[in-house]
């Protein structure tokens, strides 16, 4: 494993994307933790950290300008608390390939008022009951979810029906699934009725 240092951050390939954003390419170090960010005087409005061995989603100065955050192929399992101090304008996260694996672990998503892009793709709790909803409804500024749209007129209306998932939440938290009853108007029926576009995918 490589130690995310000063020097490796100045070594890294820097480029302008396909969208035109200031990019840092951080990929394939194996770097186990994020630290040392302050190296890069905030001038990027993309990070690349795809293919690395970092744990837990924090360890991130004040970077105003941080837009982008490409985590793909790591091993996140815990997403660390006060993103929104750290990171204000982040508006697009990549999480596709990790190990999230509890519903209550997404919790602190939502104080990421700027995020509206969000893929967990390939993640332990995307097999969850109502993982989609809890989502929604957890971080409801979120405009496309795993390359799908979501709807805000769906988003609206499925607060009151994600009241039963809030009901549930000290089971879904504890990594319990709910019961596989189905009851009309319930959360799992909102679900299947949620209308979705697949989006190609931005970075």
């Amino acid at each position: 494993m490589v130690k995310l240092t000063a020097e490796l951050i100045e070594q890294a390939a820097q480029y302008t994307n396909a969208v035109r954003d200031r990019e840092l390419d951080l990929r394939g170090y194996k770097i186990p933790v994020i630290e040392n960010l302050g190296a890069t005087l905030d001038q990027f409005d993309a990070i690349d950290f795809s293919d690395n061995e970092i744990r837990k989603l924090d360890g991130f100065p004040l970077l105003r300008r941080l837009k982008t955050l490409l985590m793909n192929n790591n091993r996140i399992c815990r997403i660390g608390e006060g993103l929104e101090q750290a990171l204000p304008s982040l508006t697009e996260l990549v999480l596709t390939n990790n190990n999230i694996s509890e519903l209550g672990e997404l919790d602190p998503l939502s104080s990421i008022k700027s995020l509206t892009y969000l893929s967990i793709l390939r993640n332990p709790v995307t097999n969850k009951k109502h993982y989609r909803l809890y989502v929604i409804y957890k971080v409801p500024q979120i405009r496309v979810l795993d390359f799908q749209k979501v709807k805000l007129k769906t988003a609206i209306a499925n607060a009151s029906t994600l009241a039963e998932v809030e009901r549930l939440k000290g089971l879904l938290q504890a990594g319990q699934i709910p019961g596989r009853e189905r009851k009309p108007g319930s959360a799992e029926d909102a679900e299947e009725e949620m209308e979705e576009d697949t989006v190609p995918t931005g970075s």
